[in-house]
């Protein structure tokens, strides 16, 4: 039993050796560990408790905590151990793995630097600003602690060279998204959108992980000068489906075919007798087309124009000029609305031309009854 005492007592370490040993004392700048099979002190120097800097020894280990070792120096009274060092070496086969088959994992955010944030695999792993998000970030202080899924984007094993990825996670799975929403969509739809931002041209709207856009002259069915008149950002907004190309994922939607058309309850709207104002919008050979409403047009054919006879409309009106007009007629389901201009313009007076006898001729009434009363008698 002596023997095997001494046997023990008298092993030799050397630098590399992997031993195991578990926490006797966990002191502000070093771990004290016992190591298996020998009764010479391991002391673990904090530097080399973590790949990451640690404030305090008690927030890597704990007393009791059986812990893998690499001897860094024999002493004459203790042997100097590294767990980093063995930690790492795991690490590296399993993120090289990690790294190859393009797997997504979740750690915890160990601390925010400048530049970005730290995560502890076993080695430092670094995701610098730009690779947090897809959208600019100004303060990352909310990120320590938080976990977040992650891809490897580089490593680097003889420079010690960790960078990983969470934007390239969360613009994974929004082009997943982006794909089934494509697949999803068929003309004629009515979905939610979110004005996500406005251009001289139309809004852009979010249906789901996909933007749309509405062009101008589908936000509504007024005249429409710029799309802040009619939409903001951030509104939650009803939209229909015209169009969806998959190949080049663009999707055409339009707010204008959610609302009420303009034809709408136009019976209510413009009664038949009522007086309306108008814009004459064009002019045709049978009449000019007035619009009393956006998106609202009636003839007034050629016959009601004027009182007097007219061979073209271009005769009396213009285009774009303001006219009033009463409605003669008016039918919601075709959409058809009858007015009129004349029924407004007083009627003008008839003026008579008689022609006047020329007094040339010398010609009398009394001699043209005097001529009959002669005939008579003979």
């Amino acid at each position: 039993m002596t023997e095997d005492m001494n046997n023990v007592e008298v092993r030799n370490f050397e630098v590399g050796d992997k031993v195991t040993g578990q926490v006797t004392k966990v002191e502000e700048k070093q771990v004290l560990v016992n190591i298996s099979g020998s009764k010479i002190d391991g002391i673990i120097p904090i530097s080399e408790l973590s790949s990451l800097h640690v404030e305090k020894a008690t927030d890597a280990v704990a007393e009791g905590d059986e812990l893998e070792l690499e001897v860094l120096k024999v002493e004459e009274d203790a042997l100097i151990l590294s767990k980093r060092k063995i930690d790492a070496e795991k690490a590296w086969e399993d993120l090289e793995k990690k790294f190859n088959s393009g797997e997504i994992f979740e750690t915890e955010v160990k601390d925010v630097v400048k530049g970005g944030l730290v995560v502890d695999l076993g080695v430092r792993g670094f995701i610098p600003a730009s690779l947090v998000e897809s959208h600019f970030v100004e303060d990352f202080s909310d990120y320590k602690g938080k976990n977040l899924s992650f891809k490897i984007v580089e490593l680097d094993k003889e420079k010690n060279r960790l960078i990983l990825s969470h934007r390239a996670v969360v613009e994974e799975e929004k082009g997943k998204k982006k794909q089934n929403i494509l697949e999803s969509l068929s003309v004629g739809q009515v979905l939610e959108g979110t004005v996500q931002r406005l251009t001289d041209f139309g809004a852009f709207v979010d249906i789901g992980g996909i933007d749309g856009l509405v062009h101008i002259s589908q936000l509504s069915y007024e005249h429409v000068g710029k799309p802040s008149d009619v939409v903001t950002e951030g509104q939650k907004v009803n939209v229909k489906v015209l169009n969806v190309d998959r190949d080049n994922e663009r999707i055409s939607l339009s707010i204008k075919e959610t609302l009420p058309g303009p034809w709408a309850n136009i019976s209510d709207k413009t009664p038949k007798g009522s007086v309306l104002d108008g814009t004459v919008k064009r002019l045709v050979s049978y009449g000019a087309f007035v619009e009393v409403a956006p998106g609202v047009e009636g003839l007034v054919h050629i016959s009601q124009i004027a009182h007097k006879h007219i061979a073209t409309p271009h005769e009396v009106l213009k285009e774009n000029q303001t006219v009033k007009v009463k409605v003669l007629d008016v039918n919601e389901q075709e959409q058809r609305l009858s007015l009129s201009i004349k029924d407004l313009l007083e009627k003008e007076d008839e003026v008579l031309d008689y022609e006047l006898p020329e007094e040339s001729t010398g010609f009398q009434l009394g001699e043209m009854i005097g001529d009959k009363l002669k005939n008579l008698r003979n």
